[in-house]
């Protein structure tokens, strides 16, 4: 049984609500930014905090035998080119990443695709070619989770002495959205209707499909959903179980998460199983227009930060709302006290 993750600082939270009801502005006036600036002040065991530095996101992308059952609006194809975009700078979140000062890093973890054309530190822990088909057959086999456990603890190690102060878990993968509907549907015990979306903008007759696809999975799974491990080969892939373990690994180090999408949601969801009390060192950094999302959030207890119809995924919402996250930080710091207004 995995011990307990040790919680975020309750002293330095303390601290940082007493500090925010001294601030010079009336009571609860900054909204959800007084909430993060608690939760940054317990993570860090600090008060006031300090603005998050060394913010990294990584992008952990692969395919999804799912893709080929018409579950999306794009072609498999696009993982691998997504991931050349990624490298060469021009993908959104890679925008996003350059004017936030965030360091990015895809990893190709299971790309139906050699990618040798990309540095060899790309596919440094690639665990396979695509998952299975998940309707049909697992996505994984106990070895390749194990595997995919394994690279993500590694990456969370690494980023973490590189100095990490903030970690981001981003994804890639056409159809990727259709296995972590499932990995939440399994975890919440709700059938697929009440939280399949629509994904890369599919039109209804796929929606239809990809409903019929999720709980034809998760009827071939009953009886598999108690043990995270399982799930992950049951109804996940290797870029989702790399992500959980990525997670579950920076909330035992001590570093925070700033969580984006369905997708991410579905591998914290995963993560807070893996190590116990690992949701204490999440926030959320944008609501998605995924149903699955929501629905997961509430289950893990945390509010986005922003709400923006956003669902490009990457790790893109996350890293939009950095500003936010350093905002609060400033603002518990350095905003003038009351006491100093009022002489």
């Amino acid at each position: 049984m995995t011990d307990p993750v040790r919680p975020p600082s309750a002293a330095a939270r303390t601290a940082a609500a007493r500090r925010i009801a001294e601030l010079a502005k009336p009571t609860g006036a900054l909204g959800r930014i007084e909430d993060v600036a608690v939760w940054l002040a317990g993570c860090q065991d600090r008060c006031p905090p300090e603005p998050p530095q060394n913010v990294r996101a990584v992008v952990f992308a692969g395919d999804h035998g799912v893709a080929e059952y018409a579950v999306s609006a794009y072609p498999a194809a696009v993982t691998a080119a997504m991931v050349r975009m990624f490298h060469s700078g021009g993908a959104g979140v890679s925008v996003l990443a350059r004017q936030h000062g965030v360091r990015l890093r895809v990893l190709d973890i299971g790309v139906d695709d050699d990618l040798a054309d990309l540095p060899p530190a790309v596919r440094e822990f690639k665990v396979g070619r695509s998952s299975g088909a998940i309707h049909l057959t697992d996505a994984l086999t106990a070895g390749e989770v194990t595997v995919a456990l394994a690279a993500g603890r590694t990456v969370a190690e690494q980023e973490v002495e590189a100095g990490a102060d903030l970690l981001i878990s981003g994804d890639m993968g056409i159809g990727n959205t259709t296995p972590a509907a499932a990995l939440i549907a399994a975890g919440l015990g709700l059938p697929a209707a009440e939280l399949t979306g629509r994904g890369t903008g599919i039109d209804d007759d796929t929606l239809a499909r990809k409903i019929d696809l999720i709980d034809r999975a998760l009827a071939r799974a009953a009886g598999r959903f108690d043990d995270p491990v399982d799930l992950l080969a049951a109804l996940g892939s290797a870029d989702l179980a790399s992500s959980a373990a990525f997670m579950a690994r920076a909330a035992e180090l001590g570093v925070p998460v700033l969580l984006d999408g369905v997708v991410s949601v579905a591998a914290a969801l995963v993560a807070d199983r893996l190590a116990p009390g690992a949701a204490q060192w999440f926030v959320a950094g944008h609501r998605s227009t995924e149903p699955a999302q929501s629905l997961a959030l509430d289950k893990l207890g945390l509010v986005p930060l922003l709400d923006l119809g956003m669902r490009l995924g990457e790790g893109s919402g996350a890293v939009a709302a950095v500003p936010l996250v350093r905002s609060a930080a400033l603002l518990l710091r350095d905003m003038a006290l009351l006491s100093d207004v009022l002489g």
